[in-house]
């Protein structure tokens, strides 16, 4: 199924942090309603915070509230065919995995999600709601997250924004070696008197050097064979190390097809898999064209070597093979950046797809041409690999 990526107005009502949010996400763009408006409501029905999930009766009886009507999935695939057109809400079960299940908001058969669900060919539809008012009666929908805002729901948000920076302050001095023990002490029940009256946690206040700010998502590329090349591997492991070092990236297989999945900040996951579609091509075309092949004997040492010749990213040093003081600095941070950002990412990857990385080893491939792979290595020197987004050359001016 089509899908666009769409956080409901999250980011934009000022919540950062990792959250297992997907049922106000869901509601917020299929209703239009503002995110924090969704998420105060959410938290006075279920009597707690929505940002780790809502019980599935929670959410029914909010949606019933707003006259969403609620049909029965029956255990039916996840696809197009299975939902009518319009703006539907939709319940995903695994039946293999009881806890985890998924809202998503689907509008007109496109997906309006933070990653897609339609990936992944073991969900099934437990339930989906429609809108028993008419187009006319309500606001729907969100299209996108950054559709306009009334004059009212502007002030609104510039109030909660206050509460948010007000919560951040108190939050500094409580932690500030030079503030008082009454200071600290004020400091935390006024902020827990703030959060608990408008329904927030500290996960939606802090801030840490901006990883909390990113918004992950993940998306999947399918090649055909159950076994992936040992090439395709390592043209994924190179993309993310040189091009774009924020994402992360694992397979699986499903079916006669491996998928490769990219994971990651949004745009450097949607950037990133285009690349790796269009890499994947041109090996494959010219492994083909020379070898007849590209998946086993000389055609598989040519791709090979195509991936090993790539252009690599290669810091600055000096002329005694030292890095200058203030590029390795630079460099000393971006690396943590990165470090910070992966670790999110894994998590964000287990929080919001219940999937959790192992790492595996594989064995050699017989038949190494090595002829092959020396022609696949010069060709792949020569190859420009220029990328939206990719990653950003340390050096001296």
């Amino acid at each position: 199924m089509e899908f666009l990526w769409n956080d409901g107005g999250r980011a934009a009502s000022g919540f950062v942090g990792l959250a297992g949010d997907c049922v106000t996400r869901a509601i917020a763009i299929a209703t239009g309603t503002s995110y924090r408006d969704v998420y105060r409501e959410l938290g006075e029905v279920s009597n707690k915070t929505p940002r780790n999930g809502v019980c599935t009766s929670h959410s029914k009886s909010y949606l019933k509230q707003l006259d969403w009507q609620y049909t029965p999935g029956r255990g039916r695939r996840f696809t197009a065919d299975s939902l009518p057109q319009g703006i539907v809400i939709v319940h995903l079960e695994m039946p293999e995995r009881r806890r985890h299940g998924h809202f998503c908001c689907v509008i007109d058969h496109v997906i309006h999600d933070t990653w897609n669900p339609s990936e992944e060919t073991d969900y099934i539809v437990a339930g989906f709601w429609t809108c028993v008012a008419t187009a006319s009666d309500t606001t729907l929908p969100r299209v996108a997250p950054g559709s306009s805002q009334n004059a009212e729901q502007v002030t609104t948000q510039k109030e909660f924004d206050k509460i948010l920076h007000r919560l951040r302050a108190l939050d500094g001095t409580a932690n500030n070696h030079a503030s008082t023990e009454g200071e600290k002490r004020n400091a935390l029940r006024m902020m827990q008197n703030l959060m608990l009256r408008h329904n927030l946690s500290r996960e939606d206040i802090s801030d840490d050097d901006n990883v909390e700010s990113v918004c992950f998502t993940r998306r999947a590329c399918p090649v055909n064979g159950r076994r992936a090349c040992s090439w395709e591997k390592e043209l994924a492991a190179y993309l993310v190390a040189e091009i774009f070092p924020m994402t992360s990236w694992y397979f699986s297989a499903k079916g006669n097809r491996t998928l490769f999945w990219f994971y990651g900040p949004r745009e450097d996951v949607q950037n990133g898999i285009t690349l790796f579609r269009e890499l994947l091509l041109t090996i494959a075309t010219s492994a083909r064209l020379q070898y007849g092949g590209y998946a086993r004997g000389s055609g598989a040492s040519y791709a090979e070597g195509y991936v090993r010749g790539l252009p690599r990213h290669h810091s600055p040093h000096d002329e005694n093979g030292n890095a200058p003081s203030a590029v390795a600095s630079e460099t000393a941070l971006v690396q943590t950046r990165t470090m910070a950002v992966h670790d999110a990412a894994r998590k964000w990857l287990k929080l919001e797809c219940g999937v959790s990385i192992v790492t595996v080893h594989g064995s050699g491939r017989n038949q190494h041409d090595p002829d092959a792979a020396n022609r696949g290595k010069r060709h792949g020197a020569k190859h420009d690999v220029t990328a939206e987004n990719g990653r950003k050359r340390i050096g001296l001016s």
